[in-house]
This record gives C-alpha cells, sequence and structure tokens, in this order.
C-alpha cells in the first residue's frame, strides 16, 4: 500500500511538473538546492567527498562554492524531469536552443559503420537523448530503475521520439553489436559503474582509479564505430538547453583496454572540467575500489 501511494504521488508530481515553465522549474530546483546543502543528506556527503577528491589543489572556499552550484543543479535535474519526460516530444525538442557540432555524427553515419554516443552524468542527459532519439534513432542502453513501478511510464517518455532502450544484459549487447553493424547509432553513460559481475577494469578519472565499463571501448574496437562525445549544458535563467557534441578521444578504439578506458575516462573529464557545476557529483563514482584500499565513501 506504502509503495502504491508513493508511485502514485511520484507519478503525479512529474505530470505536474511538465506543466510548469522551464524558468519556474529551474527556480524550484534553487530553493530543493539549498535544502540539499543545509540539511545533511547523502547526496550532499559524497558531492563534497567527490569535489574534494578530484580537486584536491582547489581551496576550500572554491571546493564549497562548487558544491553549492552542484547541488543547484542536481536538483535543477529533478525539477525539470516532469517536463522532458511528458511534453508533447516536439515541445520538448523547442527548448533545445542551440546545437554545435552535430555534423560529427552525420559524417559518421555516412561513412555506414555506425556511431557511439558517449553522453556522460552532465548538464540534461534527459535532453540529449530526447534530441538523439529523434535526429538519430538511435538504441540506448540503459539500467533498469529501482522503482519498477515506474518502468513503462520512464521507458515510454525516453522512447517517444523514436529510441530503442536496452538493459546490459547479453540480448542489449548483442542488439548494440547488430545496431552498429548495420550502420545505426548507439548511445551510453561512460561513467557510469560497471556491476563487479560485468567486464570492468580500473582506469583513472580525475587522477582517481575507478571502476569503468570497458563495453563501450569493446564496441568500438570490433566494429570500427566512431565515438562522439555528447553533453547537454543546462542554460541560465531556465531559458533552455545547449547540445554540445564532441570528437572522440584518440585510442577510444585501442585493442588495449587499459589504454582505451583511460583515453574514455580523460575525455569525460575534460567535458567536466568544461562545466564542473553540472556533473552529477552525488554519484557514488568511486565506489568500487581495488583489493585492499579503503572505503571511498
Amino acid at each position: 500500500m506504502a509503495d502504491n501511494v508513493r508511485i502514485f504521488i511520484i507519478g503525479m508530481l512529474l505530470r505536474l511538473s511538465a506543466r510548469l515553465p522551464l524558468p519556474l522549474l529551474h527556480v524550484l530546483g534553487s530553493g530543493f538546492g539549498w535544502l540539499l546543502l543545509l540539511i545533511p543528506n547523502r547526496i550532499r556527503k559524497i558531492a563534497r567527498r567527490n569535489i574534494e577528491q578530484c580537486f584536491p589543489d582547489w581551496s576550500r572556499r572554491r571546493q564549497r562554492h562548487l558544491l553549492r552550484q552542484s547541488l543547484m543543479e542536481t536538483a535543477r535535474t529533478l525539477t525539470e524531469t516532469g517536463a522532458l519526460w511528458l511534453l508533447p516530444g516536439e515541445q520538448a525538442l523547442r527548448l533545445i536552443r542551440n546545437v554545435d557540432g552535430s555534423e560529427l555524427v552525420t559524417q559518421a553515419r555516412q561513412q555506414g559503420r555506425g556511431v557511439i554516443l558517449a553522453t556522460p552524468h552532465l548538464g540534461a542527459w534527459e535532453a540529449a537523448g530526447l534530441y538523439g532519439a529523434a535526429t538519430f534513432r538511435m538504441t540506448c542502453l540503459y539500467r533498469p530503475l529501482r522503482i519498477p513501478e515506474l518502468e513503462t511510464l520512464v521507458c515510454d517518455a525516453r522512447s517517444r521520439l523514436g529510441a530503442e532502450y536496452v538493459t546490459a544484459a547479453a540480448n542489449g549487447i548483442r542488439e548494440l553489436y547488430r545496431v552498429l553493424e548495420s550502420g545505426g547509432t548507439v548511445a551510453m553513460l561512460p561513467d557510469q559503474e560497471p556491476p563487479l559481475s560485468a567486464n570492468g577494469i580500473f582506469a583513472p578519472f580525475f587522477g582517481i582509479n575507478a571502476w569503468s565499463t570497458v563495453l563501450l571501448a569493446r564496441l568500438a574496437q570490433r566494429t570500427g564505430a566512431p565515438v562522439i562525445m555528447a553533453w547537454c549544458e543546462r542554460l541560465p535563467g531556465g531559458s533552455g538547453y545547449h547540445l554540445h557534441f564532441r570528437p572522440g578521444p584518440q585510442g577510444i578504439n585501442s585493442a588495449d583496454l587499459d589504454t582505451a578506458v583511460s583515453a574514455m575516462n580523460h575525455a569525460v573529464e575534460q567535458l567536466v572540467r568544461e562545466c564542473p557545476a553540472q556533473y552529477q557529483w552525488g554519484y557514488r563514482r568511486f565506489k568500487t575500489r581495488p583489493a585492499g584500499e579503503t572505503p571511498f565513501y
């Protein structure tokens, strides 16, 4: 009964937020961000730890400033979700005011080897997904929700403009290879920590060993598909989004996995350094540690 009530409330809030203008949603996000800053909570604790360790040469004042900005942006990620999921597709796409570098994807697709879009937890990745669905009819790798009752709502929302979503199970991975071999486009989060049961290796991210997926590197190496980095910047004042596409890094398709995964992590790091406030610092990116190391969190 309690779960049903929780699902009803979440669904109601998502539908309500879809009726509000984006500037107001981001103002509400700022308010929730202040609450995250002022009230002790898990997200604040994780974000502070990540920022302190990833920017050890920054002053305490600068670290605290980034923490405050980060919590604001994290809250905006939540308050804008209903609009990005539930607005009519064309209306949601109009929130993306600028797109640069999309010709990189177009040119790569013309080569006929498929394209891999690497979209880290930076900015409004849900908006990036909508654009990719509408423009490239991409197939996306995703991890099932912790709230299964919302699965249908979320999958329908994300796929309403033409995307197909597959899980990281064997069938889903085979589908990614099939799409690339047929010249299609796939997308995945390059900075999501894979389960220990999945294939992963430790590679540096902001100078810290991070348990990292090898799937992206293997897809690039085995299919010859070029990798394009993508992230969607949240513009000030709720004025919309700016979608950026960037060339993938050298070495991402190396047969040596250490080289390839290190190149992937470095590329994500470079994007994060462009707009560090909009990275999801509240994510436990360094949860898994090498044998013998003390817990990071």
